[in-house]
């Protein structure tokens, strides 16, 4: 288990170096991750050690979603007051995120040269 935390935080070094000394904005955990990803694939299995200790950081998720809800609690009122505000920005934002996506996603099937499906 000691291996797999050790593997874990070496890819988040690489990927901190990596944004830092390139500067692109994306955070470098983010660039580790995906480091990782695609080091995970190219061995088509996950290491034992990795799988470990990835399931007892994943087993402790919940606890982060802890301090939102207590957020949500203490701020009721508040919330209360703007839910019209709130709920038509998500609304409003989902439906955004959405049409961007399919654009990217059309735009990156023609730069590709990749065709429709019948």
């Amino acid at each position: 288990m000691l291996e797999g935390f050790a593997v874990l935080l070496l890819f988040q070094l690489i990927g901190e170096l990596i944004t830092r000394l390139s500067g692109i904005p994306v955070p470098g955990p983010v660039l580790g991750m995906a480091l990782l990803l695609f080091a995970v694939l190219l061995l088509k299995k996950v290491p034992s050690g990795v799988r470990t200790a990835s399931e007892g950081l994943l087993r402790y998720l919940p606890l982060l979603f802890v301090p939102a809800g207590v957020g949500l609690i203490n701020h009721g009122l508040l919330l209360k007051q703007d839910i019209w505000v709130i709920s038509i920005t998500l609304v409003v934002s989902t439906i955004l995120t959405l049409i961007v996506t399919v654009l990217v996603l059309q735009g990156l099937k023609k730069l590709w040269g990749i065709e429709k499906d019948a």
